[in-house]
């Protein structure tokens, strides 16, 4: 059973409250906004919660046991700090919400009710719809290690242990053209292979998808082609920061990053096919080492 502060239950068992909701919404990016449908602004731990007029949650289940409950939070985007624009490039997505039930006349009454995470947003006519998932979704997400030929870390993270900031693996680039939703051609990456960036990653400085980090499919000279549409959002002159990237196989991590002592996926474990294999006169079978 939920526990409340005496001050707190002793409001909510008066019989006339004076209650609203309180959200504080943790962007990925660090930004925080408050926001309550009250129609005053309130203030508590620091933050200030601006009336969102037309801001609307929905009845939360409550379940036992691991399942994830979910609830939703509607309103109008009417106020700067929450633009659609910001919607669209995903800023929201994955950020973190606080769910308080405040006593509006004496906000030190009050209780956090939830965190959530936001999944899904939906916008119907400058109305938008925000799914909340609990804690328990993060109970979805893989942990631990797969066995298999490919590398399952991320290239420059800690287990990987490539410097991406070094002059070999990112270069500075502009956007020069966009050539459709997925495409643009980028000025800066001449002195790079072709391929050199494909798999990698950018993480653009500047214009309306600055700070948003993309992945790329395809790098064909001045070409580079991207894992989901941005072209809408690009104009010439875009800056963007462009990471080399990986395809997880041994023979790249040896001799392209020159990194093979820290490969870590399997690349002689069996196959599914090794049981209806036999020898063959090409087989070296004098038990040397498979992978140099």
């Amino acid at each position: 059973m939920r526990q409340f502060s005496e001050g707190f239950a002793t409001h909510i068992a008066s019989g006339a409250t004076t209650l609203c909701w309180c959200w504080r919404i943790t962007r990925a990016d660090g930004v925080v906004l408050g926001f309550t449908d009250h129609d005053l602004a309130l203030a508590f731990e620091g933050e200030v919660f601006a009336p969102a007029h037309g801001l609307d949650g929905s009845e939360t289940v409550e379940r036992t046991g691991a399942q994830v409950q979910t609830s939703e939070v509607m309103g109008v985007l009417h106020a700067e700090s929450i633009t659609e624009n910001d919607i669209v490039l995903g800023r929201y997505d994955g950020a973190r919400v606080e769910s308080w039930r405040v006593n509006w006349r004496q906000v030190d009454e009050r209780a956090l009710i939830g965190v959530d995470t936001i999944g899904e947003i939906v916008r119907e006519d400058g109305v938008f719809r925000a799914e909340l998932r609990s804690g328990q979704h993060a109970l979805n997400r893989r942990k631990g290690r797969l066995y298999h030929h490919l590398c399952d870390a991320r290239l420059g993270d800690g287990r990987c242990g490539i410097d991406l900031s070094a002059p070999a693996w990112t270069a500075e680039a502009s956007v020069v053209a966009v050539t459709d939703p997925f495409t643009a051609e980028v000025a800066g990456l001449e002195e790079f292979d072709d391929g050199w960036f494909a798999l990698g990653h950018v993480r653009w400085a500047g214009g309306r998808r600055d700070g948003i980090e993309d992945g790329v499919l395809r790098h064909a000279g001045a070409t580079l082609g991207f894992s989901r549409p941005v072209g809408e959002w690009l104009v010439p002159g875009d800056g963007l920061e462009v990471f080399a990237g990986c395809d997880k196989q041994f023979a790249t991590c040896r001799t392209k990053f020159g990194n093979g002592v820290n490969f870590q996926g399997f690349p002689h474990i069996p196959g599914n096919d090794f049981i209806l294999r036999y020898p063959t006169d090409s087989d070296r079978l004098d038990g040397g080492v498979l992978v140099r």
